[in-house]
């Protein structure tokens, strides 16, 4: 049973004014909101309005449009194996040589990012960049060197696990909280003499706190909460946000239901969660990884439906997180659609952020840490 991630992931449409205590940084004008850098540390092109299996991008004139419409200067997008019944390192091979061809055919709206340079030049050509990244190791069966292939094949972002536990250590369901493997550090080695990613998102506590040091350079967590708000496993506690960010790596926050202990987040958690990372890492590190997309739903009660086989399946599978239920929508609902980045960026400048630190969180932080990983 395939687990269709695109129905899950689709954060999607409009924001109401939030309050949420602002972190402790220097107050200054309010920002831009035509010219910025967008990046979405982890996101997605989808339509959900029509889900399909897979992770391989939506690119219907829709889904162009809304992303165009957004800002979105670039994304790193979910590609390859997640969970399900087929060959994990097949599947990702797969859907890496189909989203190539969809940029090789969309080639005027998108663009594939190897490198920092090519997110500013696709702010520059008005395309959307694609980030390709894996959010599960296990494609790399016991074979760290697959790490080369797939750095050579474009992946740019290498999460260690998903929520359950894999040959690389622990996710963050896993009950024992064991941390990283033998085989994970040999897989961190090879992601650091390639210059990719390590991102830690989805992992256990003490998974991330191993890999954080393990790694030569720094590592990220593209998605994810904070825990000292919300006690949620998806949640990240502040002693590996502080700990990623001392070492310089970079820290993205979600738009989804861990964000609030009744799983219905609001705008105002989005900004809650973004001013304790930032007093907990510094201005430096936060960003955003919305976790999905910024195509709209038409009709909610429709998506509701799916929503709820979604889950269930996820359930069935061993991969759903603490605080999925099928009446949890995994978006924040007032802080979705094409004017989400835009209406994320007046709330943070009412909250009395200055310009320049919102640059940074809306994508100037990722591309900084990208410039360190990549290379400019």
């Amino acid at each position: 049973m395939a687990i269709d991630r695109r129905a899950f992931l689709a954060g999607v449409a409009a924001v109401s004014g939030c309050a949420a205590a602002g972190p402790r940084v220097a107050t200054g004008t309010a920002a831009s909101k035509n010219d910025m850098i967008v990046v979405n540390a982890l996101g997605g092109l989808g339509d959900p309005n029509h889900p399909s299996d897979g992770n391989v991008p939506d690119v219907s004139p829709r889904v162009l449009a809304e992303a165009h419409a957004s800002g979105l200067t670039a994304v790193n997008i979910t590609l390859g194996y997640v969970a399900g019944p087929f060959d994990p390192y097949e599947y990702s091979v797969n859907e890496i040589a189909a989203t190539d061809a969809l940029v090789r055919a969309h080639s005027g709206d998108l663009m594939k990012v190897y490198s920092a340079a090519d997110i500013r030049r696709a702010k520059d050509e008005g395309k959307i960049g694609l980030i390709y990244g894996f959010q599960n190791g296990a494609m790399m069966g016991e074979t760290p060197e697959r790490v080369d292939t797939f750095a050579a094949l474009g992946v740019r972002v290498f999460q260690l696990t998903y929520n359950p536990a894999n040959l690389l250590g622990d996710g963050s369901m896993a009950p024992k909280n064991r941390g990283l493997t033998p085989l994970g550090r040999d897989v961190i080695a090879r992601c650091n003499v390639n210059r990719v990613m390590v991102d830690l998102s989805h992992s256990g506590e003490q998974t991330c706190l191993e890999a954080t040091l393990a790694s030569e350079q720094p590592i990220s967590i593209n998605h994810t909460g904070c825990r000292a708000l919300t006690d949620l496993p998806r949640n990240k506690t502040d002693a590996e946000l502080r700990q990623v960010a001392e070492r310089g790596g970079f820290v993205g926050i979600y738009f989804m239901p861990f964000l609030n202990s009744t799983g219905h987040a609001t705008a105002e958690d989005v900004v809650a969660h973004l001013a304790h990372a930032v007093n907990i890492c510094g201005e430096d590190h936060v960003g955003i990884g919305t976790d999905g997309s910024v195509t709209q739903i038409d009709d909610l009660a429709a998506y509701e439906a799916v929503l709820a086989k979604e889950i269930a399946e996820r359930r069935a599978a061993g991969i759903s997180a603490a605080g999925e239920r099928p009446d949890t929508y995994p978006f924040v609902a007032d802080l979705r659609g094409p004017e989400q980045f835009r209406k994320l960026q007046g709330l943070l400048a009412a909250k009395g952020w200055g310009e320049a630190l919102i640059e940074k969180i809306m994508g100037v932080n990722f591309l900084r840490y990208a410039e360190t990983i990549w290379g400019a």
